[in-house]
């Protein structure tokens, strides 16, 4: 089964919890606090190989988590790294962000990867805490919890000629006529289900072709295999048109070439400026010489026109000749265009004051989220802490200008303190 559009959730590993330890052996029963840190979280790793086809991996599986880090441990142990997880796309493959549709990267080279997610840092160990008027800190630090997030990845092939035309022209035979590929043959539409590759030698050059799945009127728009498939000639450098002069199957060829070509300008405008050589294929059957000759007259001599036999080879090298010297000035494939997109950690210091009622005030924010997580309630020496970091930020001094007084309620993470000035 080829897939080439997947959306999967990912998310790094969240950040272990510092300990909260005190040293104890024989003859010293208060040896002073010794609690680790906790590990880093797992990162989220893309990585684009050339050894991987397609996105079938993501299909059937849609959720990848990194490791989380382990909790910190006594006697000053630091808890493990989770482990990060790598997750192998094919080149060519474009990443976006599902909620905003922006672009993470484009997989255009193997080899080339990101890290599109960080693990969560660990938390401080009470041992982190100690200072000169602190000496036996009973708290420790909770490690940083990540978000899930959602990612779409979409294949586009790179192939530096893609052959296009209607289904069971001869497509997938001259493929295999002209390089070592060995796709799927047989006398029925749409044999062809999924792109396939060839590497194409002529001498000193080379040339990589695809051959797209057959295209029908109103592929644009989703008919046939339609729009699941015209995305994998966006990254192409030039066409190789394929259409069947023979008749054998009751349709004009001029027709099949109008209708492919109105459906590659619907798609997209540059498709349909890309440099085109048209193959005449089925010339070896009765009658084609012929309808060869009207096709001809109708495109007139600003079109070229190759004619070949792809069952027997025909023709062939003829065409080989005219695309490698077509591509010699037309630029290499090249990524796309965009600003890469990157997932940022909220902003720690970011905090919100708001009154609710008359002596009544709510501190909100991801500052708050952190307290949370690193301040034990019931800790004389965590409130200290606490009061501190709010001293710090200016919070206290942004009350007064609200109108906080002594006696006024200030609610942090649903717990109320009473305001003291």
């Amino acid at each position: 089964m080829f897939i080439d559009k997947v959306k999967i959730t990912v998310k790094a590993g969240n950040g272990g919890d510092g300990a909260n330890s005190f040293l104890h052996f024989k003859g010293v029963v208060n040896g002073g606090p010794d609690g680790g840190d906790g590990g880093k979280g797992g990162d989220v790793i893309i990585r684009a190989d050339k050894r991987v086809s397609s996105l079938l991996e993501y299909y059937y599986k849609t959720k990848f988590f990194a490791g989380d880090g382990e909790n910190g441990m006594p006697k000053n142990c630091y808890g493990k790294a989770g482990q990060d997880i790598v997750l192998l796309v094919p080149t060519g493959t474009v990443v976006k962000d599902e909620e905003s549709g922006e672009i993470l990267m484009d997989f255009f080279n193997d080899g080339q990867e990101k890290t599109i997610l960080v693990g969560g840092e660990g938390g401080k160990g009470n041992a982190r805490f100690t200072t000169s008027r602190r000496h036996a800190p009973h708290f420790s630090q909770k490690g940083e919890a990540t978000e899930k997030k959602t990612i779409i990845m979409e294949l586009k092939t790179i192939a530096d000629v893609g052959f296009v035309g209607f289904p069971n022209v001869g497509k997938s035979t001259l493929l295999s006529k002209i390089s070592s590929a060995r796709p799927k043959i047989a006398n029925y539409h749409f044999t062809t289900l999924s792109p396939n590759l060839g590497v194409v030698s002529y001498y000193d050059e080379s040339f990589v072709a695809a051959d797209i799945p057959g295209l029908i009127e109103g592929a644009a728009d989703g008919a046939g295999l339609g729009i699941d498939f015209l995305k994998h000639i966006e990254r192409t450098r030039m066409i190789v048109h394929v259409v069947d002069v023979s008749g054998i199957e009751g349709r004009d060829p001029y027709d099949d070439y109008l209708k492919i070509n109105q459906e590659l300008k619907a798609y997209s405008e540059k498709l349909a400026s890309l440099k085109q050589i048209v193959v005449a294929n089925k010339c070896d059957i009765f009658g084609a010489e012929e309808n060869l000759k009207a096709f001809k007259e109708k495109l007139g001599d600003s079109v070229t026109v190759v004619p070949i036999s792809a069952i027997d080879g025909n023709g062939t090298k003829d065409l080989i000749e005219k695309v490698v010297e077509v591509l010699k000035d037309i630029p290499p494939v090249a990524p796309l265009e965009y600003e890469e997109f990157n997932y940022v950690k909220p902003d720690r210091l970011y905090y919100e004051i708001e009154q609710l009622e008359e002596g009544v005030f709510e501190i909100t924010g991801s500052l708050v989220e952190v307290l949370k997580r690193n301040v034990v309630m019931s800790d004389f020496h965590s409130m200290a802490y606490m009061q501190k970091v709010l001293k710090d930020r200016g919070i206290f001094k942004e009350l007064r200008k609200m109108g906080a007084t002594n006696g006024s309620t200030i609610i942090i993470a649903d717990s109320e303190f009473e305001f003291v000035d």
